[in-house]
């Protein structure tokens, strides 16, 4: 029980005008006890199994559930609602406790996943959505100014799931296979905050996760185990990601992961104190045989510069550009094997990183505008 109280508080409001929201559910249903939570945003359910005597539902505050039942000790619990007043009574063994309620009739609906009235469903496997959603969520616009790019495009194509994210100043795209291919086309925003919450679910999960979309077309269900996860959707028109990464690049840059990672972020310390600018500066071998180099450099005026040198394996001509210290080290914290490629079109382009010796319509493609510097 303390994992699934610990699973669903996570979709507890923190801050509500209505109390019940700061609440978690606990009914029966088919001989299993149901728990869930929702702040109007997500809706986590969960069911374990239980040995029900009586049909019965309330709602109690969260914290104070999961506070007193995380410090019993590991023994069966049980529970049971007073009819004429809402308390919730919890024993397990000498101990027990009388909780508050409110009446679950006051608790929001939500929606299960049920493949004969959901718009649309698929399946794909847990550990590769989890991997994909790592792989773009942290791209996505931070604030609600442009709603559409605090969200991540989910889209679904015959055998194929793609997630993107752009938040302006980048973007990351990951393809996935799905576990069939679908009949149509279908295309929706998940909120980033969502899809991060989901991945926290998927865990080490084995089975396909269930992915569908209400009849009304607003939330998205995702089946992980036996928890559900429901997020609402958010209304608009994504950039047309592809059109932004570039077609082709004028200097391709094969590097090790972890030497160019621990460039970029010595490079940050003295970044933080400049716009956080980093400067790449690409010299190819003076011949075939001859590996090139990268330069990454970062200078703050009241603390100092930073210089470090790393070997690359570099196709095309000498040049330069200058990113978001922080925008390439988030990408360098995904991308956590093998050796990277880094594409460049000039100063005043943008940069591209995927996985070395991969086909230009590879898994992942993350884009980087460029920073405008003087000197």
């Amino acid at each position: 029980m303390q994992r699934a109280l610990s699973q669903v508080s996570r979709a507890v409001a923190s801050k509500t005008a209505l109390p019940v929201l700061a609440n978690i559910l606990l009914s029966t249903e088919e001989g299993r006890l149901r728990i869930a939570a929702t702040n109007l945003e997500i809706g986590i359910t969960t069911w374990i199994s239980a040995a029900v005597e009586d049909e019965g539902k309330i709602t109690v505050d969260a914290r104070l559930l999961a506070e007193f039942v995380n410090t019993l000790p590991n023994a069966p619990v049980e529970l049971s609602v007073e009819p004429s007043r809402s308390v919730l009574t919890v024993r397990s063994g000498r101990d027990k406790a009388g909780i508050n309620g409110i009446d679950a009739e006051d608790f929001p609906v939500i929606p299960s996943l049920d493949g004969e009235t959901d718009a649309f469903s698929a399946s794909v496997d847990p550990q590769q959505l989890r991997d994909m959603i790592a792989h773009v969520e942290f791209a996505a616009a931070t604030d609600d100014s442009r709603p559409v790019l605090a969200g991540v495009l989910t889209r679904f194509e015959e055998n194929q799931l793609t997630l993107a994210t752009c938040d302006g100043f980048r973007l990351a795209i990951r393809k996935g296979a799905l576990s069939e291919s679908l009949p149509e086309r279908f295309e929706t925003i998940v909120p980033a905050r969502a899809m991060r919450e989901m991945a926290r679910l998927i865990g080490d999960a084995t089975e396909p996760v269930q992915l569908a979309i209400t009849q009304s077309r607003n939330q998205l269900l995702a089946r992980i185990g036996e928890t559900e996860f429901l997020s609402r959707l958010i209304e608009g028109m994504f950039p047309d990601v592809m059109q932004i990464v570039p077609k082709e690049t004028a200097t391709r840059v094969e590097v090790g992961r972890e030497a160019f990672v621990n460039a970029v972020r010595r490079a940050s310390y003295f970044a933080r104190d400049n716009n956080d600018v980093v400067r790449i500066q690409v010299n190819p071998g003076e011949d075939e045989l001859m590996p090139g180099t990268i330069e990454v450099s970062a200078t703050a005026a009241e603390r100092g510069n930073s210089q470090s040198f790393v070997d690359a394996a570099i196709t095309g001509a000498k040049d330069q550009v200058a990113f978001n210290s922080r925008y390439l080290t988030d990408v360098l914290a995904v991308v956590r094997h093998g050796d990277i490629m880094l594409g460049l079109n000039g100063p005043n382009q943008a940069g591209m990183v995927r996985y070395a010796n991969a086909e230009p319509d590879d898994s992942y493609t993350y884009v980087i505008m460029p920073m405008v510097t003087s000197g």
